[in-house]
């Protein structure tokens, strides 16, 4: 994922052709965006919206410039589609948990083969040649992310501002406690509570634990994180460590740092 300068379309004589695709999600990242109505008109007025696979059953055009992709990828096919996406769009753009972590479908990823025959006694023909669930990004280069499950609105029309007109802010790498020091929000550890906090991607704001309720980890694990330092944490406040490691799994179980630890 790009962390450098990126150019943008300002010097594009018509506004750029955008694509909004969906894999294998429950699409609420693709609703979530709708309820920025005091920003959205001004957001497409900026853009082409040539193709918006929620609203419309028109076919995908064949050129376009941004690709914005909601989703894990499940199957041969939605391999076959994001390294289209790819191959055609200038920008691609992956939000969401499942799109940016595999998310909740990567949940089933370790021995996946075993477990359609734990639903099905014969495996529909709709559900394709499936695959073991894995993020856009594992599957091809990804120039932009919009993470957390669903998607914040603000932060998806930031990263969509910095697409069209370039950007020099760098990705950041923070975990979420220091938001929460930030917000002066109380830790759940003192609590003897998990929370994932001390290893999640920051970026949020820490809502969930503004809120009241510990960070379940939706942004993925930074890769600052120091897991064994984290389990270290959780045994010194009473937490059970094998809570942490289950919990881990929820949206991070296709990221390498905890694959290399097995």
């Amino acid at each position: 994922m790009s962390g450098y300068a990126t150019p943008g379309f300002t010097d594009k004589l018509t506004a750029p052709r955008v694509v909004v695709v969906g894999l294998a999600s429950c699409f609420g990242c693709q609703l979530q965006i709708t309820n920025g109505e005091e920003h959205l008109l001004d957001v497409l007025g900026q853009i082409d919206l040539s193709y918006w696979q929620l609203a419309s059953s028109d076919p995908m055009p064949d050129e376009f410039d941004v690709a914005i992709v909601e989703g894990a990828v499940t199957t041969e096919e939605s391999e076959a589609t994001v390294r289209a996406l790819r191959e055609r769009a200038d920008v691609l753009i992956a939000i969401g948990a499942c799109a940016t972590t595999a998310g909740i479908p990567g949940m089933a990823a370790d021995h996946f083969l075993e477990r359609p025959s734990h639903v099905y006694d014969r495996v529909p023909t709709a559900c394709g040649d499936m695959i073991a669930p894995r993020s856009v990004g594992s599957v091809v280069d990804v120039d932009y992310e919009v993470r957390s499950c669903p998607v914040d609105t603000v932060d998806f029309i930031d990263v969509l501002q910095r697409v069209l007109y370039g950007s020099n802010k760098t990705v950041s790498t923070r975990t979420m406690c220091g938001d929460c020091k930030r917000n002066e929000t109380a830790c759940f550890f003192g609590k003897g509570r998990l929370c994932l906090g001390l290893v999640t991607t920051a970026g949020c704001g820490a809502k969930c634990v503004k809120l009241g309720r510990p960070c379940n980890g939706c942004r993925g694990l930074s890769p600052d994180a120091n897991l064994p330092s984290a389990r270290e944490a959780c045994e010194r406040y009473g937490v059970p460590v094998a809570d942490f490691d289950q919990a881990l799994e929820m949206f991070n179980r296709t990221d390498f740092a905890l694959a290399a630890e097995q």
